[in-house]
């Protein structure tokens, strides 16, 4: 009996990890219909002009802009924005899969590591208000509110299926006990750390939703000057109206200028943040947490070489993506550090 339930213990393990694999599919998929201007591709949902895929030959054309005269057929948006679709949808049923034998196997005795049961249904209730943020985006018309609350979504779903796999397959650091000490009393740092990365996350998603990538073309300075002429009441004004298409963004210059800037200096937050808690784990002198820190560093480095050449390159399309990927993979990698942390035991116990 005990052997059956490890085997189905796996089970669940790999569902999560190959849900988690596709979640990061998932978010670079999203990143890149954001990027190519696809959010709008199919103008009804969940369909696009009423096809299950998408319309491609002449015919199929001419009877979609005819029931929908008021967005002519672009192929080059319809397929990303419905590959995108396809892949969410299926990565919400591989989270619906993992709600279903979480509960069936939280009924049963339970076996040495519990089933993370209510964290499994929080990734279903999750993906299931991720579908729906994914439907308002094309019902109002890539409000900004709702881009960027849909990108932070992806995020969340992407770190708690991480969390999941590491409830299901990780072994907690083993530390001496001056050590573990001095471990648990950076706590309040790298959560705060986390906030700061999320934050600025946040912050990456209301540039895109605001089309305000461009918005300072050179660096260090912006539009040639360190104090450019902004706009930050209109730049953060979340209380935008529905009812306009926010393709291309509504914005003035000014308005755009002040999000960027304001993304500007939230990443020298996250780096200043990031190199001191690297520097206060780095003197615990543990070598495992020696190789978390050299990771996060050298993943800070990546995300603003990229963010810098996003600027001066002027947003190229593999860049930008990438630099949607490797914010993830930052955010992961310190959830990580933090998750470790949390469960450290005693080398003795």
């Amino acid at each position: 009996m005990f052997f059956k339930k490890e085997i189905e213990h796996k089970t669940l393990f790999r569902l999560a990890l190959a849900a988690f694999l596709l979640a990061i599919i998932v978010v670079i998929l999203g990143a890149f219909t954001r990027l190519v201007d696809a959010g709008l591709g199919c103008p009804d949902w969940p369909g696009c002009y009423g096809h299950l895929l998408w319309p491609n030959e002449a015919e199929e054309i001419a009877k979609a802009e005819a029931n929908f005269p008021h967005a002519p057929v672009e192929t080059d948006k319809t397929w990303p924005e419905m590959v995108h679709r396809y892949f969410a949808g299926t990565l919400g049923l591989l989270i619906l899969s993992i709600a279903i034998l979480s509960i069936r196997e939280s009924i049963k005795q339970p076996i040495k590591q519990s089933i993370p049961l209510k964290l499994s249904l929080f990734l279903l209730a999750l993906v299931i208000l991720q579908a729906a943020f994914g439907m308002w985006t094309v019902t109002l018309k890539l409000w900004p509110k709702v881009v960027t609350a849909h990108l932070l979504g992806g995020f969340a779903t992407l770190s708690f299926l991480w969390i999941l796999v590491q409830r299901l397959g990780t072994t907690s650091w083993r530390l001496q006990e001056p050590q573990l000490q001095r471990l648990n009393s950076l706590k309040p740092l790298m959560i705060f750390a986390l906030i700061v990365v999320i934050i600025q996350i946040a912050l990456g998603g209301w540039v895109s939703s605001n089309y305000a990538a461009l918005a300072c073309p050179d660096f260090p300075q912006c539009l040639g000057q360190w104090i450019p002429p902004t706009d930050f009441k209109s730049g953060f004004n979340v209380w935008q109206d529905i009812g306009p298409n926010y393709l291309g963004g509504q914005l003035d210059n000014e308005a755009r200028t002040a999000i960027h800037l304001t993304h500007r200096v939230g990443a020298a937050v996250v780096t200043l943040t990031l190199l001191i808690l690297g520097v206060k784990l780095w003197r615990l002198k543990v070598g495992g947490i020696h190789d978390w820190v050299l990771l996060i560093w050298g993943i800070l480095l990546a995300q603003l070489t990229l963010g810098l050449s996003n600027v001066l390159l002027a947003l190229p399309l593999s860049v930008a993506v990438g630099h949607n990927a490797v914010g993830a993979v930052l955010l992961l990698t310190l959830i990580s550090i933090i998750y470790r942390t949390y469960n450290a035991r005693l080398i003795d116990t």
